[in-house]
């Protein structure tokens, strides 16, 4: 059975930015099904303006109401996928990452209970379940180089699981925490940095 190793994530010191224009926060779950870890993905409605039809962890941007970056992710979550905040067993922190749409997006690591969640179809098209194990497989992952406006040179990763593709910012903060749990490791772009 596959499994993540959810420590390093305990214990991570995460980066964090404060120099975009917007903050937004997602929650990774992490589902425990038959044995094995699972993470729970959102397909987005495709009537939205921002990336319609991406997979992507649920979350959103900050509100004034918010009392902190935390409360954003899990009230978001709650939004999307009708996740209780006292159900997220949240692990930990991992990189904030910087988006094209000027967004500071800060991820958090939760494990939450196998059950049925209810997207919220406004934003949510689908919820998908997709295993670790086929996360991790060489045969589900490509990647590609491209020339970005503000970030040079970047890696873009691609997930293909189940009929459902992760790849943008969802595919960056996946990598993140497949490295830190997994065995998994991403190609090294030419400063020898990873995404």
């Amino acid at each position: 059975m596959t499994r993540m190793d959810l420590d390093p994530v305990a214990s991570h010191d995460p980066n964090e930015i404060d120099d975009q224009r917007y903050d937004a926060a997602v929650v990774a779950p992490v589902v425990e099904r038959d044995g094995e870890h699972h993470l729970l993905f959102t397909k987005r409605a495709d009537h939205l303006g921002d990336h319609p039809g991406q997979m992507s962890f649920p979350g959103g941007g900050t509100e004034p109401t918010d009392g902190t970056i935390l409360d954003t992710a899990l009230r978001e979550a709650n939004e999307e996928i009708g996740l209780e905040p006292a159900e997220a067993d949240v692990v930990g922190q991992l990189d904030d990452i910087r988006t094209v749409t000027e967004y500071a997006v800060t991820p958090f690591v939760a494990r939450i209970p196998d059950r049925a969640y209810d997207p919220d179809e406004r934003e949510v098209a689908e919820i998908a379940l997709l295993p670790l194990s086929g996360l991790l497989d060489p045969e589900n992952y490509e990647y590609e180089r491209r020339d970005h406006p503000y970030y040079g040179d970047i890696v873009v990763h691609y997930f293909h699981v189940d009929g459902y593709t992760v790849w943008g910012a969802t595919g960056r903060i996946l990598v993140q925490l497949l490295e830190l749990t997994t065995g998994f490791e991403p190609p090294v772009r030419v400063d020898g940095s990873r995404y």
